[in-house]
């Protein structure tokens, strides 16, 4: 189909917003200079800060619950149905569709349908970012939707550079600033540098065979960082996302600080090429953002945890304003197997982490405390509040169906479980029936 622009979603793994353009000083000049082309979402969000249903989320447009993805791809979830994967319904107005490097939506990608699967000897970006260039070069079908995912930011990091001194390095907000967690954070800015890098390798080839002008880029990561505290929680620190994109009526350098989520993206692909959304979609378009004709699309978004490497059930609600984060189980202590190991976690584990109590509830005023430290459910001048969120998340959840509403939640048959009281994900897991 004529005039339809080609969509190239670039997306990495665990970097949450962790990467020049938000201000963090984690030099990314080829991420910076597509914000500086095209729009910036100062506030996007995932649905989930764990890798499968964050990715599952924004490809179907349901929250993970709603399309089956609760879990780990690799650990044996799966969506409920593939034929929502955004790819079928863009099949149908002619689009071609491959796939180069990680998807993790599927433990065979051959299921997911996508019309090509290009081959790479790794899922890094010294592999991934010259297979997609050279598919690029090869003048495939138009108009094309092509994922590139790099493993990077994931663990384990490689160790830092010489533009990475641990010496001058700030570690991520909710931890202490020693040694340690500075090396750390220096071995994360190691791997963003090579995730910048092979960017920069397929946004230079986009524009070298000219591409660039009539193709959509999304270019976003599936959660928050991969330290104590950050991915895997319900805190912007773990559901707090980059998200750039750029192409025709995505252009100048803007920046938009509404809140938006990743279910939104494939609403906004509908109304931008102007084909009816399915039924299924539960979120909104951004494009009345971007032309300014609105201000804001949501009241409020939405984040989840089901199951990681372990069981650990929680439900969020984000307002402007307020964060309101509940367990929906009797654990008071934290699920250390959905922490990756490193470092920092080492650090907090030697200072008793494994022993700290977990609220079933938490409250927090976002405007005071935008760094989710002071928990107000238990405050009586917080009291409406509380119970105004507490109703927006009930409400939420009858209306997506959430399975956490008729209790705790099986996994799948076939299902690799880390046990909640154990120490690390590389622990040997239960195999569930």
């Amino acid at each position: 189909m004529p005039g339809l622009p080609n969509i190239l979603y670039l997306h990495s793994h665990d970097t949450g917003r962790y990467v020049q353009p938000y201000g963090h000083a984690v030099p990314t000049p080829n991420i910076q200079s597509l914000a500086e082309q095209g729009v910036l979402f100062r506030n996007a969000f995932c649905a989930a800060p764990t890798c499968s249903p964050s990715r599952a989320a924004l490809l179907t447009g349901m929250s993970p619950h709603s399309c089956g993805m609760l879990g780990l791809a690799h650990r044996g979830f799966q969506l409920n149905d593939y034929r929502q994967h955004i790819i079928h319904m863009l099949r149908r107005e002619g689009y071609y569709s491959a796939l180069c490097g990680v998807q993790h939506v599927a433990s065979d990608p051959n299921v997911i349908g996508y019309d090509e699967i290009i081959n790479c000897e790794s899922r890094s970006a010294a592999h991934v970012a010259p297979a997609a260039a050279n598919w690029l070069t090869s003048r495939p079908k138009r108009p094309f939707f092509l994922s590139v995912g790099f493993t990077e930011t994931h663990r384990e990091f490689p160790a830092p550079g010489a533009t990475e001194d641990p010496r001058y390095t700030l570690p991520p907000a909710p931890l202490p600033d020693m040694p340690q967690t500075r090396r750390d954070m220096a071995a994360f800015k190691a791997s963003a540098r090579n995730l910048d890098f092979g960017m920069g390798i397929v946004l230079n080839s986009l524009k070298a065979h000219g591409s660039d002008q009539d193709t959509l880029v999304i270019c976003t990561t599936d959660h928050g960082v991969a330290f104590p505290g950050m991915k895997c929680n319900l805190t912007d620190h773990g559901l707090g996302v980059m998200l750039i994109m750029r192409g025709p009526g995505f252009s100048g350098g803007s920046v938009i600080d509404a809140m938006v989520s990743q279910i939104d993206l494939f609403p906004t692909i509908c109304d931008y090429l102007h084909i009816e959304p399915p039924e299924w979609l539960q979120g909104a378009s951004m494009i009345p953002l971007v032309r300014g004709k609105v201000q804001d699309i949501n009241d409020a978004v939405f984040g989840e945890v089901t199951f990681h490497a372990a069981y650990e059930p929680q439900r969020a609600l984000r307002t402007n304003r307020w964060k309101y984060i509940r367990h929906f189980d009797e654990r008071r202590r934290p699920v250390l197997p959905n922490c990756d190991d490193g470092p920092s976690k080492d650090v907090w584990m030697r200072h008793g982490w494994k022993d700290r109590p977990t609220a079933s509830e938490r409250l927090y005023d976002l405007l005071f405390d935008p760094g989710e430290t002071n928990n107000l459910a238990g405050d009586p001048s917080a009291r409406s509040v509380l119970t105004e969120m507490r109703t927006t998340l009930d409400r939420w959840m009858h209306e997506t169906e959430d399975p956490l509403l008729a209790g705790p939640v099986k996994p799948p048959s076939g299902a690799r479980m880390n046990d909640a009281d154990g120490l690390s994900p590389k622990e040997t897991p239960i195999i569930y029936d």
